[in-house]
């Protein structure tokens, strides 16, 4: 019950999160599944939470407590590293509790995004599996979804490219996000938005967006009535033969069985009364 979008830019990093753990008829709860690393002018490094929340939490427990650790988030050399040590945390979890889990007849569940940027290279983003290994962003496949992905995709294959100005790709993730929200009740408010611009190494731009936030109110509406706009401007399939149709539907003039149905015949009875 989770959706959460992460672009790489050129420009840097979006992140994007809502915060529903629970949509039962008579219980909704939530929970935050952004959680930031931030060491201002050397590091900021964001983490997305989806899957079973017990794990997740457990996940983020391991890397916040390892700030005094020899090998922690906050003395990875570079994000690949970093992501190495997310997938550590990973596997820990998976050692200590799968096996009592499984007894119970719960999955280890667990999916995670990882991104951000240390003093001395580029903005990186992976997303992390539940048994520790990830992949890492490219230019051909900039953007990760975990969660309930598949209504807010159509959007984001649509409009995201690398060299997306961060705003249009913050408002591109919000639309991504209320049409999840419109499909799909296990996904709630509020909302956690963060925008990272490349080689600031600080959070210069976060929203905690709820059900009263002007912008993305302004956002659900808008789109509703935009995309009712376009669908009445896109001309009707024409089936009249009589009629040229500047983008026929039909094929013509083409004898072939696909352009037929395929037709199931009734078997009648041999004998007869």
């Amino acid at each position: 019950m989770t959706y959460c979008v992460a672009m790489r830019l050129e420009a840097g990093l979006v992140f994007l999160s809502d915060s529903r753990t629970n949509a039962g008829v008579d219980a909704i709860s939530t929970a935050r599944k952004m959680t930031v690393f931030e060491e201002p002018g050397d590091r900021v490094m964001v983490l997305l939470t989806a899957g079973n929340l017990a794990i997740s939490q457990s996940v983020r427990q391991c890397l916040a407590e390892g700030r005094d650790e020899k090998r922690s988030l906050w003395t990875a050399r570079d994000m690949f590293e970093a992501a190495s040590i997310v997938g550590d945390a990973v596997r820990q979890v998976h050692k200590r509790d799968a096996h009592a889990m499984r007894d119970a007849g719960i999955e280890f569940n667990v999916s995670l995004i990882f991104g951000g940027q240390i003093r001395g290279e580029r903005v990186r983003l992976f997303n992390v599996y539940a048994a520790g290994n990830f992949v890492e962003a490219t230019p051909e496949n900039c953007y990760f979804q975990i969660g309930e992905a598949k209504y807010g995709k159509p959007i984001i294959d649509r409009v995201v490219h690398p060299s997306l100005p961060l705003g249009e790709a913050a408002k591109c993730a919000l639309i991504s996000m209320d049409s999840t929200l419109k499909s799909n009740i296990s996904v709630g408010l509020p909302l956690d938005l963060l925008v990272y611009e490349a080689d600031a190494l600080r959070v210069t731009r976060f929203a905690n967006i709820d059900e009263k936030n002007a912008y993305f109110r302004m956002i659900r509406d808008t789109w509703g009535q935009r995309l009712r706009q376009v669908f009445g401007e896109i001309s009707d399939p024409e089936w009249d033969a009589a009629r040229e149709a500047e983008f026929p539907l039909a094929r013509t003039g083409e004898a072939d069985s696909w352009g037929q149905p395929v037709r199931a015949t009734r078997e009648r009875s041999r004998t007869q009364d």
